[in-house]
């Protein structure tokens, strides 16, 4: 009887758990503590930041606002919101390249509007007379559709003499817009008042050349 009470005592029930070692749970804790501790850290650098820059950016607001600016989109400004883009880091990490990319689109088409040419054209016109060598180079497009024109047509000696007239006025106005976008590049290192008179002047050239060139397309 002895030797069975023994043999029980001995045994161990299988449904009670086993205790957990007070170590490793400590160990847990403090990992995970540790883990909430960064998340929270980061958390708060991240509203921070958004922010600091959201403060940034009602700052420029209001002073593009007093300057009349705001709404506008302008080199300047593109710039501003890219770097305030940047600063606000993770929070808005997502959107930057879209945002960056829809104000130099909206730029890039602003530009396109000003100039009269498609987006796609911009890389060939550049600088402060960008306009001018736009319109410089349709009217030396027309001029060529003219000459083409006259060219085509034959006939009596009306024809040969108007055509002999419109081979005159395009070799003339040719070499007349190759001095124009000469004058162009040169107003481009001018100080600001001497660089607008230039372009005045060309512009004045341009008229003339186009209201013959309109006249001679019969328009």
């Amino acid at each position: 009887m002895a030797r069975s009470v023994k043999k029980q005592a001995g045994k161990q029930d299988p449904a009670t758990p086993q205790p957990t070692s007070s170590r490793e749970h400590r160990k847990d804790v403090k990992k995970t503590a540790k883990a909430e501790q960064k998340a929270a850290k980061t958390r708060a650098s991240t509203e921070q930041k958004s922010a600091k820059a959201t403060a940034k950016a009602a700052k420029k607001t209001a002073k593009a606002q007093k300057k009349g600016e705001y709404g506008r989109i302008t080199p300047g400004n593109t710039k501003k919101i890219l770097g305030i883009l940047k600063i606000a880091g993770p929070a808005i990490a997502p959107f930057a390249a879209k945002a960056a990319f829809t104000a130099r689109d909206g730029y890039d088409r602003m530009r396109a509007r000003r100039i009269g040419i498609p987006v796609e054209d911009l890389g060939r016109f550049s600088g402060r007379g960008a306009a001018l060598h736009a319109r410089i180079a349709g009217d030396a497009d027309a001029l060529h559709d003219l000459r083409m024109k006259a060219g085509g047509q034959g006939g009596n000696g009306d024809s040969a003499a108007r055509q002999v007239g419109v081979e005159q006025f395009t070799d003339r106005a040719e070499q007349r817009l190759s001095q124009l976008t000469s004058a162009v590049r040169a107003a481009e290192r001018m100080p600001g008042n001497r660089r607008r008179a230039a372009h005045r002047a060309v512009a004045g050239e341009l008229d003339r050349i186009e209201a013959d060139l309109l006249h001679r397309l019969e328009l």
